[in-house]
């Protein structure tokens, strides 16, 4: 199929079965949103996001894009502005991996490091995401911008109701469970308003790493973990209690087995984002046998980390 624009690589990924982790009952499947042109599942709020700022006349050709990024959405929002004709400044805690600033870059996008507040280098934590976002705000209104605000933009939520949802209940509607890690919120929970729109039945589980489950336990005891993008000891602005049925926690050990056992015996070169929902999924498989077929999101490609 010929695709004639690099916008029509975003959107419509395959979904996987991960064979050499699923059972003789039990089917895992991994949609694999590395594989869109900035590398993660951001390209497509990146999209949305951009989209809905035109048609709603918020953004203009030409017009500076700032926002605040763990690398992931600044990859996506590179490609897309590009495309757009709009400039691009990410602003990044200096924690995250460099490789992610060597994507951003290299995609046509300038960046800005802030100084990071109690995090240290490959952990990011929610202080240095205020702040980054901070510094970012302050730029976008400085410079007449348009501030994408991705925790708070509610076209985040909206491009996973739109089209990870549909998606996956296109491919697979015998889907019994969905598992997603928590950032801003967004993957986890446009995509399971619309799967529990088509089903209620199905169910739907959220993953925080252990020291910062704020959302299952209420508080933060350790705000420094590996998963770069996720779990920074914040409630997502539009979280909705309701849609999640479980709330699973990883630790940073169980995530590197699983993501290095992803690349080794399942040929997927996946970040740790990826391998806390596939421990997660596994996880929820072994307390609820009768789950047959759950569908979890390999969120970004191991190319953006340091020590993979």
């Amino acid at each position: 199929m010929i695709r004639q624009t690099t916008l029509e690589l975003i959107r419509k990924t395959p979904l996987v079965k991960l064979d050499r982790l699923s059972g003789n009952i039990l089917n895992l499947y991994g949609k694999l949103e590395f594989m869109q042109p900035g590398g993660s599942v951001k390209d497509r709020a990146a999209y949305q996001i951009i989209q809905d700022g035109y048609e709603k006349k918020k953004l203009n050709k030409g017009q500076l894009v700032v926002e605040m990024t763990s690398g992931n959405m600044g990859a996506g929002l590179a490609v897309v502005c590009k495309q757009f004709g709009n400039p691009f400044l990410a602003v990044m805690s200096k924690g995250n991996s460099p490789e992610r600033i060597k994507i951003i870059k290299a995609l046509g996008a300038d960046v800005l490091l802030t100084e990071q507040v109690d995090g240290s280098q490959g952990m990011v934590t929610g202080k240095d995401i205020a702040h980054a976002s901070q510094v970012a705000k302050e730029i976008a209104q400085k410079e007449k911008g348009f501030y994408v605000d991705q925790f708070n933009n509610i076209s985040g939520i909206m491009a996973h109701f739109n089209t990870t949802g549909p998606e996956i209940w296109q491919d697979l509607p015998e889907i019994d469970a969905y598992v997603a890690s928590i950032g801003t919120g967004g993957t986890f929970i446009g995509t399971s308003k619309f799967l529990k729109s088509k089903n209620n039945k199905i169910k739907c589980i959220a993953v925080e790493p252990a020291g910062a489950a704020i959302l299952k336990t209420g508080r933060v005891e350790n705000p420094q973990h590996i998963i770069q993008g996720a779990g920074y000891g914040l409630i997502p602005p539009h979280w909705d209690n309701n849609l999640a049925d479980d709330i699973l926690t990883v630790t940073d050990s169980e995530v590197q087995e699983m993501t290095s056992r992803l690349s080794s015996e399942q040929g997927m070169y996946v970040g740790y984002s990826s391998g806390a929902n596939v421990i997660a999924a596994l996880k929820y498989a072994n307390k609820q046998q009768e789950i047959r077929n759950i569908v979890t999101i390999l969120c970004d490609t191991g190319y953006k980390y340091s020590d993979l």
